[in-house]
C-alpha cells in the first residue's frame, strides 16, 4: 500500500499543481505512477463539471464561463501538456531531419510556430467549448481521464524516441503489464459511461478520442521514430480539443436531423 501511495503522490506531483506528500522517486515507487495519471483528469472532470453547475447557477455570461472552464485544466496541470503541444508544433515545422527535431523538443524556447499554435488553439478550445452545454459537459469531463489513460498506455506500451527522458524512465520502471490492463479498465469505463449519459455523445466522444489517438501514434513513429513526454503531452492537449468538437459536431447532427 506504501507503493501505491507513493506511486499516487509522485503522479500528482509531476503532472499537476494538486498538492501532494513528498516522497523518493526511487524505481520502487515509480511503477504504478501512469496508474494514477488519469486520476489527475478525475479532478480536472470534476472541477469541470463544478464551475459549469455553478456559472449556471449564477447565470454567468457565455465569455467568462468558457475562459474559466478553459483555464480549469491549464490551472490544474500546470501547462506541462500544452509545452509539449509547443515543442510539438516547432519540431514539425522545422521540417529538418528526425534528429534534429529531437533536439528541437529538448529546446526551452518557443518558436515563431509555437506562438500561432497556441493561439490558435486556444481561439478553436474557446470556440467549441462555448457550445459545449447540458449532458454534454457531463460526457466532456469524461475525455480529462480518457486522455491521461491513454496517454498513461503509451508511455508503457509505443516506443520511445530515445533511451533517456522522463517518459523513458518511467516506462524502464513501470509494471507494464499492469498499467497496460489499469488504463484500458480507465478507457472503457469511461466510454460505458459517456454512452449511459448519452449514446451520441458517448459515441462521439469516443470517436474524437480514437481519432487524435491513431494521429498520435502516426505522428510520433514517422517523424520522430518513437515518443517522449512532449509528444505525449501534445497528444493529451489535441485529444481535449478534438473530442470536444466532436461532442459539438453531434449534436449539430442531432439538431438538424431533429
Amino acid at each position: 500500500m506504501k507503493r501505491l501511495w507513493n506511486s499516487l503522490n509522485i503522479a500528482f506531483s509531476m503532472y499537476s499543481r494538486l498538492p501532494a506528500a513528498q516522497c523518493d522517486w526511487s524505481e520502487e515507487n515509480m511503477k504504478y505512477v501512469m496508474c494514477f495519471f488519469p486520476w489527475i483528469g478525475l479532478v480536472i472532470g470534476a472541477l469541470s463539471l463544478g464551475w459549469d453547475a455553478l456559472a449556471s447557477y449564477l447565470h454567468v455570461e457565455d465569455p467568462l464561463r468558457t475562459v474559466l472552464l478553459m483555464m480549469i485544466p491549464l490551472a490544474v496541470s500546470g501547462g506541462i501538456h500544452l509545452d509539449g503541444l509547443l515543442d510539438t508544433a516547432d519540431a514539425l515545422s522545422s521540417w529538418r531531419t528526425r534528429e534534429k527535431r529531437l533536439e528541437i523538443l529538448k529546446d526551452s524556447h518557443a518558436g515563431a510556430f509555437a506562438v500561432i499554435v497556441c493561439a490558435a488553439y486556444f481561439f478553436l478550445l474557446y470556440g467549441v467549448l462555448a457550445m459545449v452545454r447540458g449532458n454534454m459537459t457531463a460526457v466532456y469531463a469524461l475525455v480529462f481521464v480518457i486522455s491521461r489513460s491513454l496517454s498513461g498506455f503509451s508511455v508503457v506500451t509505443f516506443p520511445k524516441a530515445s533511451a533517456d527522458g522522463t517518459v523513458a524512465g518511467f516506462s524502464r520502471n513501470a509494471q507494464t503489464r499492469v498499467i497496460q490492463n489499469v488504463t484500458v479498465c480507465y478507457v472503457l469505463l469511461c466510454a460505458a459511461c459517456g454512452f449511459l449519459l448519452h449514446p451520441l455523445y458517448g459515441a462521439a466522444l469516443l470517436a474524437g478520442v480514437l481519432a487524435s489517438f491513431l494521429w498520435y501514434y502516426r505522428m510520433a513513429m514517422k517523424n520522430f521514430g518513437g515518443i517522449n513526454g512532449d509528444l505525449a503531452g501534445c497528444f493529451l492537449s489535441v485529444c481535449e480539443l478534438a473530442a470536444p468538437f466532436a461532442l459539438v459536431l453531434a449534436d449539430r447532427i442531432l439538431q438538424i436531423a431533429g
